[in-house]
């Protein structure tokens, strides 16, 4: 309802019930109401199967948008309800690829910036049409000259992107550091370091004088497509070194801070998502971790043993259980 899509899959056809799919017109639909500081907001999303073959059940999905009654395109919802989830699959932010963390950049950046969400598009669009181009190039079928154009489109798009990136991990930094210091009783010390492939700067000259290889490799070596962004504890690249109990921990901060980023750039506190967060930590962290949750205005935690929280969290907590695919409060 954030963003769209799924953070578990890319196919909306898998979040159509399977008694759904067996139906002559597969549907599922999903509506919140939200109360923002600038009013309330009821967003509805409703996904329609579309059968190619009888045996093959829904082989594509058709999703229609509706905002407070009118349709509205996916771009439009991104920004309108604001979300921050933490899974045990949120470890690889840390030790994993780095396109990983890139697309964790770009969603946080996206809900707290329309701007940086259509600057994001373009840029993906441009680099796609000049990878094409480079191609052409390398085959003589275009002229290298008919690459400045697209020079100049990937340059404004992208400075934007690596600012907007730069400016953000460095706050995450700032907001991290003291949740972190908590979590591990001030024992490991974390820093965030976003590393650019180009200065933003010198971004025009850097593809100057790349041409040739990017051409003779058919594909743009420069830009926020190649960027990273870098863990330390204690001075140490934890991308290489860190344990998983390190990189949990990391993680965990991250998302913390990153719910307080968007309450602070977007003016409303996002819904805090904790999947399955209590099962690696120790008693220790688990406490931190509760006490840290406490701070926030709207935080939906999950866990298969009730027993990992401590009572006094219990009882200022509104209870669940889920059996057989129902919800029932406790």
């Amino acid at each position: 309802m954030a963003t769209t899509k799924s953070p578990r899959t890319a196919s909306d056809v898998e979040l159509i019930n399977w008694s759904a799919l067996r139906e002559k017109d597969p549907v599922a639909r999903l509506e919140v109401q939200a109360q923002r500081a600038s009013g309330s907001l009821r967003v509805e999303i409703a996904l329609r199967g579309k059968i190619v073959a009888a045996e093959a059940g829904a082989s594509y999905v058709q999703k229609r948008i509706r905002v407070n009654g009118v349709d509205r395109r996916a771009m439009d919802l991104i920004g309108l309800i604001n979300v921050v989830l933490f899974s045990p699959k949120d470890i690889d932010l840390v030790d994993g690829e780095p396109a990983l963390r890139r697309r964790y950049l770009d969603i946080t950046n996206s809900q707290a910036d329309h701007r940086y969400l259509r600057a994001l598009q373009r840029y993906h669009r441009v680099l796609q049409r000049r990878n094409y181009l480079l191609r052409l190039i390398a085959e003589h079928r275009a002229r290298p000259e008919e690459l400045d154009f697209w020079d100049r489109e990937l340059v404004e798009a992208g400075s934007y992107l690596i600012a907007l990136r730069q400016q953000t991990v460095a706050a995450l930094d700032e907001l991290a550091r003291p949740i972190h210091d908590q979590l591990t009783e001030g024992q490991e010390r974390l820093k965030m370091i976003y590393q650019s492939s180009v200065d933003k700067e010198a971004f025009q000259e850097a593809l100057s004088a790349a041409r040739d290889k990017e051409v003779a490799q058919g594909m743009t070596l420069i830009g926020p497509h190649r960027d990273d962004l870098r863990f330390l504890v204690n001075e140490r690249d934890m991308n290489i070194y860190g344990s998983r109990g390190q990189n949990r921990t990391i993680a965990l901060s991250l998302k913390l801070a990153e719910a307080k980023f968007i309450a602070a750039r977007a003016g409303d506190s996002p819904v805090l998502l904790l999947d399955d967060v209590l099962s690696e930590l120790d008693a220790q962290r688990r406490h931190h971790l509760l006490q840290a949750a406490l701070g926030y205005q709207q935080v939906v935690i999950t866990a298969s043993d009730a027993d990992r929280f401590e009572p006094a969290f219990l009882a200022r907590a509104a209870k669940f259980e889920v059996r057989s695919g129902m919800i029932q409060a406790l």
